[in-house]
């Protein structure tokens, strides 16, 4: 199907009337002369297959392959291999879905700023977090507080970050924890309603035994 659109498409089909044309010939054939065309020898019809896959193929891509983006270029690799491997449209298209996903994933997680500033005449902390928080940078998000600094309070502003996962929750856990294991009074504000929901959900620190529950005893 796929070949008969671009060959439809190459001769000048543009219209509904085209495609009408071509499936209503294609069914007569399968349905009027269907021994006739099983007589066709498996060489031409290999052939045909190998001018119609001549004339899909988008040569520019090997040659945009050094201007494309990295991540482009391997899942498109990829793609083409699993497919050529497993004679499996459905496996390589699983394949470049699922390293679509992991690029796009470790892309996003970059894009995290976590800014500091001193209130209070030095005794408060603020912290203003900007970005996604999901498992593929709650590590980040994490190792962006300092928590050996000697300070009576830390405020963490989230009101333009959003959390989208459990590793993002345990992760904002794991900072809260951290700092009152320091002595440092923590106040979290500016969750919106969604991250929100799912931190009362999910979180631990502000339980009793939050320490416990963190390390797991």
């Amino acid at each position: 199907m796929i070949g008969q659109s671009v060959i439809n498409v190459k001769s000048g089909g543009r219209g509904r009337l085209s495609t009408l044309a071509a499936g209503v010939f294609l069914l007569l054939m399968v349905v009027y002369i269907g021994d006739w065309v099983g007589r066709i020898p498996m060489a031409a019809l290999v052939a045909v297959m190998i001018m119609v896959s001549i004339g899909t193929f988008n040569w520019a891509s090997i040659r945009n392959l050094r201007e494309h983006p990295k991540s482009s270029s391997v899942e498109m690799i990829a793609t083409v291999v699993v497919v050529v491997a497993t004679h499996d449209l459905a496996k390589g298209v699983l394949v470049g879905v699922l390293l679509s996903g992991f690029f796009f994933a470790h892309k996003v997680g970059k894009i995290l700023h976590i800014g500091r500033k001193s209130e209070d005449s030095g005794r408060v902390r603020a912290y203003t977090v900007t970005g996604q928080v999901f498992f593929a940078s709650a590590e980040r998000f994490v190792n962006s507080f300092d928590f050996k600094e000697v300070i009576e309070k830390v405020r963490i502003d989230l009101s333009r970050a959003h959390f989208w996962d459990i590793t993002a929750v345990s992760a904002l856990d794991t900072v809260v924890i951290k700092f009152r294991r320091e002595g440092t009074e923590v106040d979290v504000i500016g969750l919106n309603e969604a991250s929100a929901t799912m931190v009362d959900r999910f979180a631990i620190h502000d339980k009793p035994d939050a320490v416990e529950q963190l390390m797991g005893h």
